[in-house]
This record gives structure tokens, sequence and C-alpha cells, in this order.
């Protein structure tokens, strides 16, 4: 795929009808030479079209009027080419927790979380989240995740967690102002819900900060699961990581994920991770895939505001 294509591709896959400012950026983004060719001069990781506009916003550029935006990026490229460098996509969106749970709930209690790719650790709090499907509400505190969810009888209570850790290349501290402004910048520019959600959310991180390491999933991942208490069913788990990851380090995590103890949550687009014989998505909009342990369950969506179970 070219970087015109993926921007095309953003535009009209994840962007629309989520964010019609991203959307239109997108779309002009792919077809603005100027700022293709300053993009093709970076490694494939960092020509994303969610990196680049969460660095533009976190810089204090326009992301609103497709020409103010290619104005600053050409006027700024050597600070902007320094974050893309430096920076990556941390969403630590926990919306998704939402599409987690039904799982986590069947799981033979208590857990001990570890998740990969976790950022802030915003998603290691399932348990201290309420959720509401349509009309069901499951558990209680702020934020609320609203998911609509077909195909499944939602759970009765939440999971309970005695621990929980991250690995992360470049763990973020939910109580250090600039990392939270970084988290901040990656969010869509209409979704105050969102917002709302990342200063919630933040809140109860910063209240009980969980075991955040620095590592490599694969490296790293066996001692930190070693650390796991052994009276607790271990559930590794991330959602939308592995795209960032070359594909021989991920297929040497999803062998190294295999052989460990507990059970194995992943939530990744099916290019990302493939199954055999999955059903059609719900629609053309980008769907993730959740599986348990690899066997495919539910499609989702991208920040957890809708899954549909087939499993």
């Amino acid at each position: 795929m070219t970087i015109s294509e993926q921007y095309v591709d953003f535009a009209v896959r994840e962007a629309r009808g989520t964010s019609p400012v991203y959307e239109r950026l997108s779309q002009a983004v792919a077809h603005d030479s100027a700022l293709l060719d300053l993009l093709d001069g970076l490694p494939p990781a960092k020509r994303q079209p969610n990196l680049l506009f969460g660095v533009i916003r976190w810089l204090g550029g326009p992301v609103g009027d497709p020409a103010a935006f290619h104005d600053y990026v050409l006027t700024h490229w050597p600070a902007v080419k320094a974050e893309l460098l430096t920076r990556a996509t941390q969403t630590n969106e926990t919306g998704r927790c939402a599409v987690l749970l039904p799982v986590l709930a069947a799981l033979p209690q208590p857990l001990a979380l570890l998740e990969v790719g976790a950022s802030a650790g915003l998603c290691l709090y399932p348990d201290r989240y309420a959720y509401r499907y349509g009309e069901h509400q499951v558990g209680a505190g702020e934020p609320v995740l609203e998911c609509a969810a077909s195909g499944l009888v939602p759970p009765a209570g939440v999971p309970r967690v005695v621990w929980r850790a991250g690995l992360d290349l470049n763990p973020l501290d939910v109580t250090d102002p600039a990392d939270v402004s970084w988290l901040d910048a990656l969010i869509w520019p209409e979704h105050a819900h969102r917002r709302a959600r990342l200063r919630a959310a933040a809140a109860v991180a910063a209240a009980d900060p969980p075991l955040l390491v620095r590592g490599d999933l694969v490296d790293d991942l066996p001692a930190l699961a070693a650390r796991a208490p052994a009276d607790a069913t271990l559930v590794v788990f991330h959602t939308s990581v592995l795209y960032q990851v070359p594909p021989p380090r991920r297929d040497a995590f999803v062998r190294l994920v295999g052989e460990l103890p507990g059970h194995w949550i992943a939530n990744e687009a099916p290019e990302v991770l493939r199954y055999d014989g999955l059903p059609d998505p719900p629609t053309d909009a980008l769907h993730n895939v959740l599986a348990l342990d690899g066997r495919p369950l539910a499609w989702t969506r991208g920040h957890g505001q809708a899954m549909t179970w087939f499993g």
C-alpha cells in the first residue's frame, strides 16, 4: 500500500462517520505531493496518519484546515520530523476494556493482568470502570464505557484483578503532565467524550499506579509474566499494538505467548493476526478481531465503541 493509499484507507475505513476533521485532512494529505514526499523519507512505521496528526496537535499546529495544516508541516518540518521519529501512537483508549470485559469476566478468577504495549496502563483497570451495553450496565465508577454489543449476553459483573502489569518500549506516566498531554493529542479532535474518559481513567491509575516495565514484547515478556502471583490466572493481552511490530518479531511473540501459562487475549486487525474462516465484518469500517488463545470470537471497533460476537 502506498502512502497515499494508506491515508485514503484511514479516511474511509477509520475516520469516516467518526471524525469529519480527520477524514477531510487524511484525504487532503493523500493528494498532497509535497507532504507525501516528506513522509516518504521516514521509516514506514512513522508515516501513519494517527501519528502525524497527533504530533501536529501536540505541537499546537492546525488540523481543522488542510491548507493551514500543509503550511504548518512544511514550515515546521524539522520539529515535526523529530517528534515523528521519537514518538509512537500510544493511544491508551480505555474504551477497549468494554470489548475485553466479556472474555475477562468468563475466565477463572482472580486474574493477573499483563498488557503488552500498555502505554500508561489505563486498560489495566477493567475492574474499576463501569460499562453500558445498550440498556445493560455492569460495574460502578468512572469512566462509564459505552459499547454497542450484538450477539452476546453482557457479563453480570467485572472481573477480580489481584495483579496488574504492563510492558512497553516507552511506558507513559499518568502523573506526568507531558505524558498525559501526548495521550490527549492522540484523541481525535471531535471526541470530547474520549477526553473526559482519559481524565477519569488517569485519575484511577494515578491513585493506584500499575507496575509498568520498559521492555520488548519478546525479550522481556517471560520475566515479567513470572512475577505474576501463582494463585491467579495470568492473562496476557494487547489491543491494536502488533501492527507496530515487524512481522518476524510478531511471529516470535505469538509463539512465545502460546507457551506461557494462563490465557492470551488479542484484539488486532485481521491483516495483523490472521485467522481462517472469519465471517464477514458487520460493515466496511475497520474492525479488529477479538480472540482468546488464538480462537477468534468477535469483531470490534477500534475505540471499543462496538462489538459483534460470533464465537
